[in-house]
């Protein structure tokens, strides 16, 4: 029999767990590890690459790259339940207030001071988000430019350093995150000044 059906398959079963209501992570993990036994059984590959297994977990959780990832999160987390973003913003609105669009651009500075701190798009655009979206719209502003900037300074955040994006292409890569981060610092700043 031929392994050339085992993608689609997989890709089929994927949408059948997902629409069954699981989380995503039990789906590919229970996906992963059906397939693999299937594999086995149809003899696409030794019994003995399951065994590797518990080593490739054990190796990915002793990465100690990988353990910065929940501590941007939770300073996302701590920015925003304690206010420091809101007020950051409110600084920068009245910085910029004589320009025209001046909280646009206040909201993209936030957003870059936020992308740095938190270093992931989902906090950063959700901090942002919750705090700007409210204020720009109660100044005039029309939904689809006041989402659009919020959007957009979200963005930032994948290549201002410290970012979660540099530190795992960095392992993935094998290089230094400190060189990851110097080669991020001129297109981060262009980013911002072109946003």
């Amino acid at each position: 029999m031929s392994h050339e059906w085992m993608a689609p398959a997989m890709f089929i079963a994927l949408i059948v767990f997902l629409l069954t209501g699981l989380p995503v992570a039990f789906s590919l993990a229970a996906l992963g590890l059906a397939s693999g036994m299937i594999a086995i059984e149809f003899g696409f590959f030794p019994a003995q690459f399951m065994a590797n297994l518990p080593y490739r977990v054990f190796g990915i959780l002793s990465n100690e790259l990988l353990l910065s990832i929940p501590f941007f999160t939770l300073m996302g987390a701590i920015l925003e339940r304690s206010g420091l973003a809101a007020n950051l913003l409110h600084g920068f609105a009245r910085l910029c207030g004589g320009l025209p669009g001046g909280l646009a651009y206040a909201v993209i500075l936030v957003g870059a001071i936020l992308g740095a701190i938190t270093g992931t798009v989902a906090a950063s655009v959700i901090a942002i988000g919750v705090i700007a979206l409210p204020i720009m719209l109660r100044h005039g502003y029309s939904p689809r430019l006041a989402t659009g900037v919020v959007a957009a300074s979200g963005t930032i955040t994948q290549v201002i350093p410290p970012s979660l994006v540099l530190i795992v292409l960095a392992d993935q890569l094998g290089k230094s995150v400190g060189d990851m981060y110097l080669g991020a610092i001129g297109p981060s700043i262009a980013q911002v000044l072109i946003f």
